[in-house]
This record gives structure tokens, C-alpha cells and sequence, in this order.
């Protein structure tokens, strides 16, 4: 059974206000004091940023109880030092960012002067084991026109300095101004994976291998195949689906390397529209189908994803999960279509984000 972790970036927020707070050093100092040895929580690019990862899960359920209890503690942590943590992905009230002090930080700053500025966003990262490179740049190779649908499903940031974007993952399009990220050509090989990271970084355009914000890519840490195209989900059970639907599709990727099928040769031009188009419309218009690159419905497409990864869902026991996952997901939305819904009832954004706050946690 192929195991899963997920990172996810939590925005900082004043509970009253909804503004966002440049407090992330304060909730670790507070984390490390509270639980000694914990290694959950991290800093990011921003003060208004905190991340946890979980450990490795091969047990779904196990993995939705660890998202849970890190977000209940996250919060735990920062309400000891006044402030909240909120599963947005764009903060929906304007924000001035606080560069995290850190070597590297810096040197994105200085590199990128006011691109690095805007990058106050909040991803959702899901690691899948895979047994070696050969096998995960096969991988990635079959999963690329898939993305976009795991971009649609987690669209949770309509939002950006107080107004309404327009875009259910305006977070996708911020995160796309890095001049390394976006959707890859085919691979064929890991050392032709391994050859195009390092012509990246001999350009000097990008500081290391870690910059190779493709979105999905090898690990350069783990043995997993790291797929970056989400949103933070507003729900953990949001998450959970994305999770689940990501080691769906690694899995039957595999199978298919394995079986000698070879992997759609779709063109980054082509890809690129299915993300834009996934990002502007998240579940709520049309996607471009994978198979075809054409318009089609979004429930269509995510009924599709559900019988493409069929089989290993049932192999693991997740079928039925995922079912239900994506009923309710058709049912509620996602993220931004909450956002925008509370936002009709509540008149303010500031409601948006407390209101977000508690979601953040059920």
C-alpha cells in the first residue's frame, strides 16, 4: 500500500478582526514550548504563514484524523499568543506580507524584488510513495492532464486585497508567476528528469533543486512523487478527497507504465489552458477534459477521475470514500464557493475569515 502526507499552509489571522497576523515565530516558540520535540510545524515564506506535515499514512482514515488533530493544534497553539488559524488560500482582506527572516527567504526577495511580495498563498502538497525515480517520472509523466481536476476540486481562494477575483484558485495563478512553475513537458526518464532540474539551476534563475516548482515532482527529500497544484481546503475532508484521489492516480499511473501504456503526450500550451481554466471556474463550469482537451462538464470529469482510478480505489479500500467525497463536494462546493456564499450572508469579508476560522477546524 502506497503511503500518503500531506503539508498544508495555514494562514495566521487576528480572531476578531480577520487581519493577518505576522506571528508564525511566536506559534513555534509557543509549539516547541507546549509539546518539546514536536516536528509538525514549520515556518514559510511569509509571518502570516504556518505549516505542518503529516507523517506518512497508508490508512486514509488515519490520515483524516492526523489532518484534523494538526489543524486542532495549530490552533491550540496560536490562540495561546491571541491569534487564529484560518484554511484560506489567499487571505480575502488586504495584507501587507512580512518576509520570514531566513537566508533563502532573503535571497528569493532580492531576486525576485516584488513577485516574491505577492506570494502570500496557501498550498496543499500530498507525497506518494513510489518505489523508485524510474517509477515516479513515469508517473508523473501519466498523471499530468489530470492536475487541473485536484486545482478544481480545491479552489479555496476567490479573494485577494479585498476583492472578489473572479477565479475560484486565484492562488494557482498568483504561485504560476514563479519563472519555474506550471506544467512539464514529458520526461521519459529520470535522467532526462534529473537532467532538465539541473539545466534549470545552472541558469542561476533559480536557487536550488528545491526551486523546481513543478507541479508535480520528484521529492528531492522523500521517496514520493509530490503533487502541488491545491489550494489549502477550507474542510479537512476537502483534503482528505484531494489525498485520496492524488494516490488514486499515482497508483494507476504506475499500472499503466507498468503494463507498457504509454503516457498522453498532451502540450504544456494545452496543459497550461486546462489549469487556467480549472482555476477560473474551479467545479462550477466546464474543465477541459483530459482525454480530449475539450470542454466538458466538471461533474462529467470528476466522474471520469473516479472510474480512470477505479480499480486502485477499490484495492485499497477507498472507493467508497471517494464516492461519498464527491457527492458531497457536488453537493457543498468547494472552498471558494463557501467563501462566496458566507460572504453573501454576511455582508463583510472580516465575516468571512472568523467564520473560516471555525471551518478550519470542524
Amino acid at each position: 500500500m502506497r503511503t500518503v502526507g500531506v503539508e498544508e499552509e495555514l494562514l495566521l489571522v487576528d480572531p476578531d478582526s480577520g487581519d493577518p497576523k505576522a506571528l508564525a515565530t511566536a506559534v513555534l516558540a509557543r509549539a516547541a514550548r507546549d509539546d518539546p520535540g514536536q516536528d509538525v510545524f514549520e515556518k514559510e515564506l511569509f509571518g502570516q504563514m504556518l505549516e505542518f506535515a503529516t507523517h506518512p499514512q497508508a490508512d486514509m482514515a488515519d490520515l483524516g484524523d492526523e489532518l484534523v488533530r494538526c489543524r486542532k493544534e495549530a490552533a491550540r497553539h496560536a490562540g495561546r499568543i491571541g491569534c487564529a488559524v484560518a484554511a484560506l488560500a489567499t487571505s480575502p482582506l488586504p495584507v501587507s506580507p512580512s518576509l520570514t527572516v531566513n537566508e533563502r527567504y532573503q535571497w528569493l526577495a532580492e531576486r525576485y524584488g516584488v513577485g516574491t511580495r505577492d506570494q502570500l498563498v496557501c498550498g496543499c502538497h500530498v507525497h506518494v510513495s513510489v518505489d523508485s525515480d524510474e517509477e515516479g517520472v513515469a508517473v508523473l509523466d501519466r498523471m499530468r492532464p489530470w492536475l487541473p481536476v485536484l486545482t478544481a476540486v480545491s479552489g479555496n481562494s476567490p479573494f485577494w486585497q479585498g476583492h472578489d477575483t473572479g477565479y475560484h484558485s486565484y492562488r494557482s495563478r498568483v504561485w504560476g508567476r514563479w519563472p519555474s512553475a506550471g506544467p512539464t513537458e514529458l520526461f521519459g526518464s529520470p535522467e532526462r528528469y534529473h537532467r532538465r532540474v539541473a539545466d534549470m539551476m545552472a541558469t542561476g534563475v533559480i536557487l536550488d533543486e528545491g526551486m523546481a516548482y513543478f507541479d508535480a515532482r520528484l521529492s528531492a527529500r522523500y521517496p514520493t512523487v509530490e503533487v502541488r497544484v491545491s489550494d489549502v481546503c477550507l474542510c479537512a475532508d476537502t483534503a482528505l478527497l484531494v489525498a485520496t484521489l492524488t494516490r488514486g492516480l499515482v497508483e494507476t499511473a504506475a499500472r499503466d507504465w507498468r503494463a507498457g501504456r504509454p503516457a498522453p503526450d498532451h502540450s504544456v500550451s494545452l496543459l497550461r489552458l486546462a489549469s487556467w481554466q480549472a482555476a477560473r471556474f474551479g467545479i462550477d463550469g466546464d474543465l477541459l477534459d483530459p482525454a480530449t482537451m475539450r470542454p466538458r462538464p466538471a461533474e462529467r470529469v470528476l466522474r471520469a477521475l473516479l472510474d480512470l482510478v477505479g480499480d486502485a480505489l477499490d484495492d485499497s479500500g477507498d472507493a467508497d470514500r471517494a464516492e461519498r467525497g464527491v457527492e458531497e463536494l457536488l453537493r457543498r462546493g468547494n472552498g471558494a464557493r463557501e467563501q462566496r456564499r458566507l460572504l453573501e450572508r454576511t455582508g463583510t469579508l472580516r465575516d468571512v475569515v472568523t467564520a473560516c476560522v471555525r471551518r478550519t477546524q470542524a
